[in-house]
């Protein structure tokens, strides 16, 4: 029996997925599930600041952040989506390349900020994952992540291993992701809910942050690294 090997599931899938994602990605980011998100951004980052776009796919976010005025780096595990991202920004310079989350070709506290925006979910260990994510900013830098919530369609693509079958997908609920990042010392500062349209306001404003967050579709976290 051949093992199975995550890395190298996941480039494929991704990789399958590519053209899927690009005819769908501008719409997310600019009027779907992601048009809060850069907003999100500005507010907690400064102009100019450098950011890793960690599973940028294809380099529409990462695009958005350099017109926003950030000093934009740009990585994905497919190689089909780096090629649409690198189509994408060739006249804006925005650096891309292929690799892996959680390992990666950067020199420690390389980053004024990361924005990984559900890639921990594609993770085989999250863990590992969020250690890199630390690594790669500077003390003090920023982490903007985004969680799938349980209302969320792509939580979905976990199903297979209920059945004792492999799967690229390990997704966990936003608290889970909360609890990890707790025992990684890292400092939550902000959050925001992205809800589907049936969700309104006044369905979660006063409810607690955990009520909330099992209403999402997603769950965007801001993370300060403090001192080791």
């Amino acid at each position: 029996m051949t093992s199975f090997n995550w890395k190298k599931e996941a480039e494929l899938q991704w990789d399958n997925r590519a053209h899927f994602w690009n005819e769908r990605s501008v719409n997310m980011w600019d009027n779907g599930s992601r048009k809060d998100i850069i907003p999100f951004v500005e507010n907690h980052v400064k102009e100019g600041g450098k950011i890793l776009d960690i599973g940028c796919g294809d380099g529409y976010g990462s695009y958005k952040l350099y017109k926003a005025g950030y000093d934009v780096v740009g990585m994905d595990i497919s190689s089909e989506m780096v090629a649409l991202a690198k189509e994408r920004a060739k006249h804006e310079g925005i650096p891309f390349s292929q690799g892996d989350v959680s390992d990666m070709p950067f020199e420690n506290g390389s980053f004024d900020a990361v924005m990984a925006i559900n890639v921990l979910e594609w993770t085989e260990s999250p863990a590992k994952a969020i250690h890199e994510l630390k690594r790669v900013v500077k003390k003090d830098g920023l982490l903007c992540v985004g969680i799938l919530g349980p209302t969320a369609g792509p939580r979905t693509n976990s199903y297979p291993r209920l059945l004792g079958k492999k799967a690229i997908a390990n997704t966990m609920m936003p608290w889970e992701f909360r609890q990890l990042t707790t025992d990684n010392n890292l400092e939550y500062i902000d959050g925001v809910g992205v809800y589907k349209d049936g969700v309104k306001e006044h369905h979660y404003k006063d409810l607690p942050i955990e009520l909330k967050q099992a209403l999402t579709f997603m769950w965007i976290f801001m993370l300060r690294k403090g001192s080791e």
